[in-house]
């Protein structure tokens, strides 16, 4: 008989797998029972889901297995911060590497390094008007942009991520879209830099007997999904990218197509033995998801430099993430280009919202306010 292609998880009744029990200290998060997941893996013709349970330091593995033939009906339930409220997702029938241009739209809100901080994403998704209190999309034909580095540091980076996924297809459905740009963060989870990994993430890879490498591998959804993904896009008269664009950059001009083409082939490769100019720069510093000289002094970026972006990209504004210079979103190069890097973690958490030709900070209430400039 084929298993139910529903996975209903609850915490007052659970299908568990016994594993042994990883006997380690977890964060202070884990003293009562919290659920991460799911991970989700390609194993021949099967489908391998996995949930982790902790509580007092203590490790359960949940594991459900079913036949690829089973995909599309598959639900998966992701637990939120808020006790009881989940969302469920289906997994996308179709992976597909994304656009770089885009045409202008009448509506963006853009946010960047949340840091795997899930409620103050929730707070803003909900406070702007991007989903309701059932995580339901209620943009429209809005797009949402996400500047990087969505993952690390924090204790709901799954949970994160699945919300992003979840998102994509609901605002297709409405003519909208979910841009997901990548940081420096989401690429060295994909080539193996780990040090910056919440530790009870790397407690549960080894739960599930896998390298923590192998969770945004190209045998995971997740990893899978990452690979589609871009490190910069032009939406109308706006460039995105999640750290900048470098003199280096303007230098050798590459098209914004080859750009993500080129960075791609390398999310995953570990070896950092790059064959070519192109692939060696953008992996370096001066990369669209390394590069701070807009915000740090030394070798800081002239106006002409900035200009000069503008005009190689056919933009009139560059917004960026990664480099936080205040607790604000804030403007510099006469307003030209915007830092969305905020203290999320701190509570001093903002989005840029794009309405026409109008720019706004907005606050998880939905407050709009003046986008100051950089000292």
């Amino acid at each position: 008989m084929l298993k139910t292609s529903v996975i209903i998880i609850s915490i007052i009744l659970l299908a568990w797998v016994q594993m042994p029990v990883i006997k380690k200290a977890l964060p202070a998060r884990d003293a009562a029972l919290t659920i991460d997941g799911p991970y989700v893996f390609y194993r021949g013709d099967s489908i391998l889901i996995q949930y982790i349970d902790s509580a007092d330091g203590r490790i359960l593995l949940r594991t459900e297995q079913l036949q690829q033939a089973q995909k599309e009906s598959l639900q998966l339930i992701v637990h939120t911060d808020e006790p009881g409220k989940t969302f469920t997702v289906k997994l996308h029938t179709k992976l597909t590497t994304e656009k770089s241009t885009y045409n202008k739209v009448q509506k963006m809100l853009v946010m960047s390094d949340i840091e795997g901080e899930f409620a103050a994403m929730r707070k803003l998704l909900q406070g702007n008007g991007v989903i309701d209190e059932n995580y339901k999309w209620t943009f429209g034909n809005g797009h949402l942009v996400l500047l990087g580095d969505f993952v690390d540091r924090g204790t709901m980076v799954t949970e994160v991520l699945w919300l992003i996924y979840y998102l994509e297809t609901q605002a297709e459905a409405s003519g909208g879209k979910v841009h997901f740009i990548l940081g420096n963060h989401e690429v060295m989870n994909m080539n193996g830099d780990f040090n910056y990994v919440h530790p009870r993430y790397q407690v549960h890879a080894e739960s599930m007997q896998v390298p923590y490498i192998d969770l945004f591998g190209q045998r995971a959804e997740l990893g899978r999904w990452f690979a589609t993904k871009n490190i910069s896009e032009r939406i109308g008269n706006f460039l995105f990218a999640h750290g900048g664009y470098s003199r280096y950059m303007n230098v050798v001009q590459m098209p914004l197509e080859d750009m993500n083409d080129t960075a791609r082939i390398y999310y995953t490769d570990t070896s950092a033995a790059y064959p070519s100019m192109y692939s060696e720069l953008l992996y370096s510093d001066y990369s669209p998801f390394w590069y701070r000289g807009y915000y740090i002094d030394k070798n800081k970026a002239t106006t002409e430099q900035v200009d000069s972006t503008l005009n190689i990209y056919g933009a009139r504004y560059i917004v960026t993430g990664h480099t936080m210079v205040a607790k604000e979103i804030t403007s510099s190069y006469e307003g030209r280009v915007i830092d969305t890097d905020v203290p999320h973690k701190l509570g001093f958490s903002e989005a840029l919202l794009i309405e026409g030709n109008k720019m706004f900070r907005v606050n998880a209430k939905g407050e709009q306010m003046k986008i100051n400039a950089r000292p």
